[in-house]
């Protein structure tokens, strides 16, 4: 083809409108982490009841304290309705037994056969969605992950081991603490296991009527306000923040599971909207409460805040 015949072909393409191309759809790897709140983490069934509900593919979960016993029910296979149920009637015995020592009130080793009864599973290689636990390292005050293989129940009682209230957990040479010690809510560790989108489940500090009653009571609530002050991290990694209503509940507050389980269900349908976005779902129908409540489009570098409605 000679010179001129370029030069014309050329002309011809350049006047020729161009189609938008339409990059291909990736499906978001959704990874969910929950934060501590002894009773009150009973919220985070209402969470997951949403997501379930709402067929949301969850690739990951991650948990701790609290967190982290919801986190392995769901991810061993345990359904929400079983996982309320199990909640619902739980009560500080049932995984606890007093025994003054020089290093806590209470041991935790009836937490292991509480979880052989509500987990389908009991290692992590066997979940059926990845789990996450995180304990924190009590000499060096780093946290301590788990998630590719061993036992689970050990990790979760080192990730409940609430200091001054129970012993510390020794394990593979660490004596280990609360997860929430060093993570309030282990969204690093969801990105950490593949997550792209991360929904941070926080438990909100007592509302402004708290009043401390115990020791126990001073010594959580001066956990929640140091934990308030060191958050940046975790919510750089999120990108939606759920905070069901639930400050007004007492820490062991179990008498109180179908409220709070609401307040978690309230907290999930208002972020419904986005999560459908990052599904491709964006004509999905959703509850009049939800569409009021929901916000604009998230980033992770500024993560979008659904509080339950009161």
């Amino acid at each position: 083809m000679d010179s001129d015949s370029l030069r014309r072909n050329w002309k011809w393409l350049k006047g020729r409108p161009v189609s938008p191309v339409t990059p291909p759809f990736i499906a978001p790897r959704i990874g969910v982490a929950l934060g501590g709140g002894f009773a009150r983490g009973i919220a985070h069934v209402g969470v997951l009841n949403v997501l379930e509900r709402e067929n949301v593919p969850v690739h990951c979960i991650a948990g701790v304290s609290a967190g982290s016993i919801i986190a392995a029910a769901f991810a061993s296979g345990a359904t929400t309705a079983e996982i309320g149920a199990a909640a619902s009637s739980m009560r500080f015995g049932d995984v606890a037994r007093w025994g003054l020592s020089k290093l806590g009130l209470a041991g935790s080793e009836r937490m292991t056969p509480f979880l052989q009864r509500l987990l389908k599973h009991m290692q992590f290689d066997d979940m059926k969605i990845p789990l996450g636990v995180v304990a924190t390292d009590l000499s060096t005050g780093e946290p301590v992950e788990f998630f590719d293989r061993g036992d689970v129940a050990p990790a979760i009682r080192a990730s409940c081991s609430y200091p001054g209230l129970f012993r510390p957990v020794e394990l593979n040479g660490r004596t280990l603490v609360d997860g929430g010690v060093s993570v309030e809510v282990p969204s690093c560790l969801a990105r950490k296991m593949g997550a792209t989108h991360v929904i941070s489940v926080c438990i909100p500090n007592q509302d402004d009527t708290f009043r401390a009653h115990n020791m126990f009571e001073v010594i959580n609530r001066c956990f929640q306000i140091m934990m308030a002050h060191n958050e940046d991290v975790w919510r750089k990694n999120s990108d939606l923040i759920l905070t069901p209503d639930v400050g007004a509940i007492p820490w062991d507050g179990f008498e109180n599971a179908k409220r709070m389980i609401e307040a978690g269900e309230r907290a999930a349908e208002g972020a419904l909207p986005q999560i459908h976005e990052w599904l491709g779902r964006q004509n999905m129908r959703v509850s009049e409460e939800a569409a009021i409540v929901a916000a604009t489009v998230a980033r992770p570098q500024s993560p979008v805040h659904f509080p339950s409605a009161a």
